[in-house]
């Protein structure tokens, strides 16, 4: 389920339903499903700037809709959150998602992949710390040999 963290939009796909949505934008004949399909491309893009677009988006259509539509909203924005590394919020889809179906098993299989990934993504950071501090620790040493010279 990684994978769908990772999973990325063909280029022409994006750009076909960003046509298909902004001609209805245009027309004000929007509908739910030209809106969801172009939001779901948007989560899937590579760059940050049109996944947040995509969340926009997804938010704005969870607000209305049939039930089954809402939890399509609630998945994607939970992968959309995920990949700009806004764990808690994805976390929280999820657990919205389970509380109303707990035993869904590819939003538990989400909630697993975003729990890795945050691991992961901890584990870097605690990397990044310790090499700071020992490039530090390195530089105060330097600094104190220097200075008993």
């Amino acid at each position: 389920m990684e994978d769908v963290l990772d999973e990325t939009v063909a280029e022409e796909d994006l750009k076909k339903f960003e046509r298909r949505y902004h001609d209805c934008l245009a027309q004000g004949t929007v509908t739910h499903t030209t809106q969801f399909e172009y939001a779901w491309c948007l989560i899937r893009s590579k760059y940050p700037t049109d996944v947040k677009r995509g969340i926009f988006l997804l938010e704005d259509l969870s607000k209305s809709g049939t039930e089954s539509g809402r939890r399509d909203c609630i998945y994607y924005l939970a992968i959309g959150n995920a990949k700009i590394k806004e764990y808690s919020k994805s976390l929280g889809y999820t657990k919205v998602l389970l509380q109303v179906e707990p035993g869904n098993r590819q939003v538990q299989v989400l909630k697993q992949a975003i729990e890795k990934r945050m691991e992961r993504e901890g584990l870097k950071g605690m990397a990044i710390i310790s090499g700071a501090v020992l490039v530090l620790g390195s530089i105060v040493g330097l600094g104190v040999a220097l200075a008993k010279k």
